[in-house]
């Protein structure tokens, strides 16, 4: 953005005072003195070709906007400036935000998660925002998200847009553990944590990229870094989606909703038995 004239202009100033050449001869403060009149044209040109540049890269982005090839990040980067609540501009697919705080923004950009996939015949969007945790939009929410998306897409794209509820786990896991650390009900002795097992498995899930995927020998490998646990084993997971029934997971999944959460506390059932360190 171009700097205006007195900002060129002091610039140049502060530069000539700063210089021990030119310094003992411009010492006039006055607006009409000879040096400061020359800073004042200098920075007037200068002040030109700045807005000249402005002027051009703004007429180069509008041609890549309209000639370069849309991305899928480019989708999800659109998809994430979304502002709820707000009207676009007639023939644009940026906001006017004038006058609006950095607040106001960005509390309108509801949509937190994107995750842009491309299939045969559309690309699918799945979307999520965030609440205490990840939440699909509301109903309104997702209506305005796709008319939004509708008007910035590509002319011939057929875009799917998902904003689910997170697909449902559950895991039955054989947890042997150390006496000398956790009680039986997986509990640390000291009482620093009644529930550590638990803990890394709700973490494991929600550090998950959005649309990641759930792999159980990663799972694994975060819970034998719990203090007292000897051997975790998953002896059962299942998942579903949407109406569809429960499915093993052998080896790994990946959330069709973008993300996976246990429904009830009663999807993750732990056997705890007690086991000496093994050497």
């Amino acid at each position: 953005m171009a700097r205006t004239i007195d900002e060129i202009q002091q610039s140049i100033i502060t530069e000539v005072q700063a210089d021990t050449t030119l310094a003992p001869v411009a010492t006039s403060t006055s607006k009409t003195a000879l040096w400061r009149l020359w800073t004042r044209v200098v920075a007037i040109a200068a002040w030109t070709v700045e807005v000249l540049f402005d002027t051009l890269k703004a007429e180069v982005n509008e041609l890549l906007a309209v000639l370069k090839p849309h991305t899928l990040k480019w989708y999800a980067t659109k998809a994430k400036a979304f502002q709820y609540g707000y009207s676009l501009p007639d023939d644009t697919d940026l906001y006017d935000n004038t006058g609006l705080t950095e607040t106001q923004i960005s509390d309108s950009q509801i949509v937190k998660y994107v995750a842009v996939v491309e299939q045969t015949k559309n690309l699918r969007l799945k979307v999520a925002k965030l609440a205490t945790d990840l939440a699909p939009l509301s109903a309104p929410e997702l209506t305005a998200f796709r008319e939004y998306m509708a008007r910035v897409k590509d002319a011939g794209v057929k875009l799917i847009i998902d904003s689910n509820v997170a697909d449902k786990l559950k895991l039955n896991i054989e947890i042997y553990y150390d006496p000398l650390i956790l009680n039986d009900a997986g509990q640390r002795i000291d009482g620093s944590d009644l529930q550590p097992v638990q803990n890394a498995i709700n973490k494991y899930l929600q550090n998950l990229p959005f649309n990641g995927v759930f792999v159980l020998a990663y799972l694994v490998d975060e819970l034998q870094k719990v203090d007292g646990v000897v051997i975790p084993n998953i002896t059962q997971a299942l998942s579903s989606y949407g109406l569809f029934s429960f499915t093993s997971i052998n080896v790994k999944y990946q959330p069709d909703s973008g993300y996976l959460r246990f429904e009830n506390p009663t999807d993750l059932v732990i056997t705890w038995i007690a086991q000496s360190p093994l050497q």
